[in-house]
């Protein structure tokens, strides 16, 4: 059965419209109170925001709902998605909420749910809950939200838990930090002076409505800049909720989640804890990464684009290692999700502990060019029912061979297929993308 509210990851649209208008949301609320009721004889869930203008009172409105149903309820206040989660697994809750919509845009939000054990609810959870939030709308409800104080020590236990994760400190390092004036503006700028870093903080004035706005993991511009200028030894951005991080190496060069995977898989494997000398990581990950890992004897699974099919993988398989080229990067010795600040932390140790520069560290990954390109579609269809598409395929990647890769897939949201196609000559990069899109767009344009 297709979820109705939540997707891939938690409930998601434009703050103050279904499915995230105030009835709404405080009937959830009210949902996974009751199911949180049978969890233990006093229930209680922790909720955490971003800095979005609406996540205060959206906040409210889940507190008002679990209230209605009886359950508990704690505030960390802002803290990034990871700090919930850790939260979550790591005290009685017996949930987590999250209020945020990532790297989205301030109009956005979303709200995320955890379960004790730190991870999303499994699918037949949030099934339930979504049954019993129709359920709970269409008797009516008084969307009532609740005025909450912040504990404040809730967000330092989750600072403590990372800095315990280092065991070599930064004294010496200049870092630069943009935090997106999201969820790690005042968490980040703290745990890496802690960790005795040189910090300059970027884009920690968060106002309710510049949260990712041309800054950010999606938008290192400005964090470049910033490098260059400070003559800093490494850059840093993380998203809304800090999940992800992206890094500018003292040169200027951007270090995606495929560089942070090389050099962690390095270490832990230096370290023997690399499991089943594994790295999971999406089809998106460049055939670069996959190239410098079979050249230290490491091996790469691919799953389809997403977080959560990343972790899911990870766990069926026992890897301690996966994440994205986005930047959301998953050390499950260290966390149960991505975790766009403890992913900096480590990185910053291999710096301190090692003595080379974020350039030197991934000096020998070659990055392929790569090509992605949108084609609307007026339907999906599977490759197989389109002839001349799939004969197409077929011609290219017998071309390429083991010197490239062809990626044809459609978005799970818009009516598009995605043309991806990797390769050492940037010539049939082009020649072998165009000729599929343009394929594409005969049969089903």
């Amino acid at each position: 059965m297709a979820k109705r509210l939540f997707g891939t990851d938690g409930v998601r649209g434009t703050a103050g419209q279904y499915p995230l208008d105030p009835k709404t949301i405080h009937a959830l609320g009210m949902a996974l109170g009751s199911v949180a009721r049978h969890l233990g004889p006093k229930p209680e869930i922790v909720i955490g925001m971003d800095t979005r203008e609406s996540s205060p009172w959206m906040a409210g409105q889940v507190a008002g709902g679990l209230k209605e149903a009886g359950v508990g309820v704690r505030f960390a206040g802002v803290v990034t998605t990871p700090g919930v989660a850790f939260l979550t697994h790591t005290d009685s809750f017996v949930a987590g909420v999250m209020i945020s919509a990532s790297h989205n845009p301030y109009r956005d939000n979303g709200i995320k749910v955890f379960g004790h054990s730190g991870y999303k609810l499994p699918d037949e959870e949030e099934h339930a809950i979504e049954g019993e939030t129709f359920r709970l709308l269409k008797g009516g409800v008084d969307a009532v939200p609740v005025e909450f104080s912040v504990d404040e020590g809730l967000d330092r236990r989750y600072v403590d838990k990372l800095l315990s994760s280092i065991s070599t400190r930064f004294d010496g390092l200049s870092v630069v930090l943009d935090c997106g004036n999201g969820a790690a503006s005042h968490l980040a700028p703290e745990l890496f002076r802690r960790a005795g870093a040189e910090v300059r903080a970027i884009c920690c004035e968060p106002d309710g409505r510049n949260i990712n706005l041309n800054c950010g993991a999606l938008y290192v511009e400005s964090l470049h800049r910033a490098v260059l200028e400070s003559k800093a030894d490494v850059g840093v951005a993380f998203d809304g909720d800090a999940d992800r991080a992206i890094f500018v190496a003292k040169s200027g060069r951007i270090v995606d989640g495929d560089a942070v995977l090389l050099i962690a898989a390095r270490e832990l494997r230096a370290a023997g804890r690399l499991a089943h000398n594994l790295v999971v990581a999406t089809v998106m990950s460049n055939l670069g990464l996959e190239k410098a890992l079979e050249r230290d004897g490491m091996r790469l699974t691919r799953t389809a684009v997403g977080d959560k099919y990343v972790l899911e993988e990870m766990l069926r398989s026992g890897a301690a290692l996966g994440g994205e080229q986005s930047g959301h990067v998953i050390f499950t010795d260290y966390s149960t999700t991505g975790d766009g600040m403890l992913t900096a932390l480590k990185i910053l140790e291999t710096v301190a502990r090692t003595g080379l520069s974020l350039d030197e560290l991934t000096a020998d990954l070659k990055t392929f060019p790569q090509m992605l390109v949108n084609v609307r579609v007026r339907e999906k269809k599977k490759l197989s029912d389109l002839p001349s598409v799939a004969k197409e395929v077929r011609e290219c990647e017998a071309a390429l061979g083991a010197s490239g890769r062809i990626l044809v897939r459609f978005s799970g949201t818009e009516p598009l297929a995605r043309v991806m196609v990797e390769a050492a000559d940037p010539r049939q990069v082009e020649e072998f993308t165009a000729r599929i899109a343009s394929a594409i767009k005969r049969e089903i344009g």
